[in-house]
C-alpha cells in the first residue's frame, strides 16, 4: 500500500472519530494488557452455564449457513465479514439500560452494562468484558495501520476492536459494533 493511499485512509479514520493504534508493536502491547487484566466473574445461574461456556465447540463451517439465514445483512457483514457499522446507526451506543450484551451469533455473554461508558464515538464502549475467557484479541492491519481486533472466543465473530485510550480502572476502550451484540435486561425476581 502506498503512503499517500496509507495517509488518506488515516485521515478518513480520524475523520470519523475511530483512534487506532499506528503500529504493530503498540498494538501487540494492547492485547498483551488485556490477556493481563482482571475482570469481573461471569455471570453463574445454572441454567445459563452451557450458554455462557466460552469453550463449547462450535463448527464454524456448518454454522455459516445457519447464520446467513438468521442474522441480518449488516449483522452478518459485521460478524462475519468483519464489517463496521457507521457510527451512531445501530441502537446500543446510546442504552442506558442495566443488562448484559450477548454475542449475536452465538449467545456468549460479552459485556456487562456496568462496564459501559460514553465514549463520544458512536459505538458502544465498554472498559472490559464480563470474562476475559470469552473474548480474544488479534492484529488487524485492513485500514493500513495496526489495530487491536476484538472477536467472540466461542464462535470467532468479529466484534469490533480495542484501544488504550479508556476510563479506569482498565484504561481500555472496547469499541464493539451494536451489530454483533444483543442486550438482555436482567430478569425480575419472582415472589413466592
Amino acid at each position: 500500500m502506498t503512503k499517500t493511499v496509507m495517509l488518506i485512509a488515516a485521515v478518513a479514520v480520524g475523520f470519523f472519530g475511530v483512534r487506532y493504534v499506528v503500529n504493530e508493536s503498540r498494538a501487540r502491547e494492547v492485547a498483551n494488557q488485556i490477556s493481563g487484566q482482571q475482570t469481573q466473574e461471569p455471570l453463574s445461574q445454572e441454567e445459563l452455564e452451557a450458554r455462557d461456556d466460552p469453550n463449547v465447540e462450535i463448527d464454524l463451517a456448518e454454522a455459516d449457513a445457519k447464520w446467513r439465514e438468521r442474522l441480518t445483512a449488516l449483522q452478518y457483514n459485521v460478524t462475519r465479514r468483519h464489517g463496521t457499522e457507521r457510527a451512531y446507526s445501530d441502537g446500543y451506543w446510546d442504552n442506558k439500560k442495566e443488562g448484559l450484551y450477548r454475542c449475536i451469533c452465538c449467545d456468549l455473554p460479552l459485556f456487562d452494562s456496568n462496564a459501559k461508558f460514553k465514549s463520544g464515538t458512536g459505538w458502544p464502549s465498554y472498559f472490559q468484558p464480563v470474562a476475559a475467557a470469552n473474548v480474544e484479541t488479534q492484529i488487524d492491519r485492513s485500514l493500513g495501520a495496526a489495530r487491536t481486533e476484538v472477536h467472540c472466543k466461542r464462535c470467532e465473530a468479529h466484534l469490533g476492536h480495542v484501544f488504550d485510550d479508556g476510563p479506569r480502572p482498565t484504561g481500555l476502550r472496547y469499541c464493539i459494533n451494536s451489530a454483533s451484540l444483543t442486550f438482555e435486561e436482567p430478569q425480575a425476581e419472582s415472589e413466592e
